[in-house]
């Protein structure tokens, strides 16, 4: 038996996007299939106990630190979260969210969602992109071993960092199953677009090629406004498209269960990513997915999307103008998506993680 410790100090509940997802799926399908191994859940004063499983394996360790204050969280874990895995005698350290402790008295993993501030600095502000180069880079170089959640942000740690290849476990994400439940018996004329709204996720291109012409379908766009909020509110403005695009902000799970039951096809025109959840949502759900053509998306939706350039407004346009006309590519590209959805399990991401949190250094 193995006590493992659960490093979820940067849990902002709602504000910190797809990990967030992550980490509530992964906890909750390990509980389902491990009863044997000890978990401890080392939490900020902004999550709740209901990150935690209800099963007795499971325990739950409240720190007395806001994650919303950066500089306190990333001191926190650096000296507090060590003395508090060390009081439980944790034999391994699983860092979900990027960093890790420098110095602790039990191996660290540590997820990899990306690299995005080596291959976009350009996306980060001044003052944020020295601790995230200094903290990811020795979470890095201090972890016995690593998660990343695509050969992409492996080939990424291996360029960037030169990790030891050995030391790198490629783990997928799961998806809900409940995406895979979904009757699509209601769909409607619109777009659906789930995205935080940063500068990379590409949005305001989306924006433009969606009104070069008077198309008779509505955009959603749904997720946190993120970065480039205004910019988009702006953007849509100008073009005059007010009454044809809709940006919901923050929605909870069921309202996001709902868009994908009722659109038409979705968008993800991303020009990075580490993994792409949407694009995996949509699938399962039987949505027809047109998304950016990039090695992540490529790896997880294989054969089962429609592709475009994310740089190339034209193509970006055409692609909308293909997906929303062609209802043999739909049926296709349903069918193909939810298929290969099928293969992408939490309980899988479980396991395997699960492998490599009790794996010899």
């Amino acid at each position: 038996m193995a006590r493992i410790g659960v490093n979820a100090l940067y849990l902002i509940p709602g504000g910190v996007g797809g990990t967030e997802i992550y980490l509530r799926e992964l906890l909750a399908a390990l509980a389902r299939i491990d009863a044997t191994n000890e978990y401890f859940l080392f939490t900020n004063l902004e999550a709740g106990e209901d990150l935690v499983p209800k099963q007795r394996n499971f325990h739950w360790k409240p720190q007395s630190v806001q994650a919303t204050s950066r500089p306190k969280r990333i001191l926190w874990e650096q000296i507090r979260l060590p003395l508090a895995a060390w009081r439980c005698d944790v034999d391994v350290l699983l860092n979900p969210g990027f960093t890790a402790p420098i110095v602790t008295s039990c191996p660290n993993v540590t997820v990899f969602h990306d690299l995005q501030h080596k291959r976009h600095p350009e996306y980060f502000r001044w003052f944020d992109l020295p601790f995230w180069k200094l903290l990811l880079w020795t979470s890095a170089h201090r972890a016995s071993r690593i998660i990343a959640v695509t050969e992409a942000t492996r080939a990424d740690l291996l360029r960037f960092y030169r990790v030891a290849r050995e030391r790198i476990h490629v783990v997928h994400h799961g998806v809900d199953p409940a995406f895979l439940n979904l009757r699509r018996a209601r769909i409607e004329k619109f777009v659906l677009c789930v995205s935080t709204l940063h500068p990379h996720k590409n949005v305001d291109r989306l924006v433009r090629a969606y009104a070069r012409e008077k198309r008779d379908y509505k955009l959603i766009l749904a997720g946190m406004r993120g970065f480039h909020g205004d910019v988009i509110d702006r953007l849509i403005d100008e073009l005059g498209i007010r009454d044809r695009v809709t940006l919901t902000g923050w929605i909870s799970r069921a309202q996001l269960y709902d868009l994908y039951d009722r659109a038409l096809a979705c968008v993800y025109p991303s020009t990075f990513e580490g993994f792409g959840m949407p694009a995996l949502e949509a699938m399962a759900a039987g949505v027809p997915l047109l998304c950016s053509e990039i090695p992540p998306l490529r790896e997880v939706a294989g054969d089962a999307a429609l592709y475009f350039d994310p740089l190339n407004e034209d193509a970006l346009a055409q692609g909308l103008t293909r997906i929303v006309s062609d209802e043999a590519l739909r049926t296709k590209l349903t069918t193909a998506g939810r298929e290969r959805a099928r293969s992408f399990t939490w309980e899988r991401t479980a396991q395997e993680t699960l492998a490599v949190l009790l794996a010899k250094s």
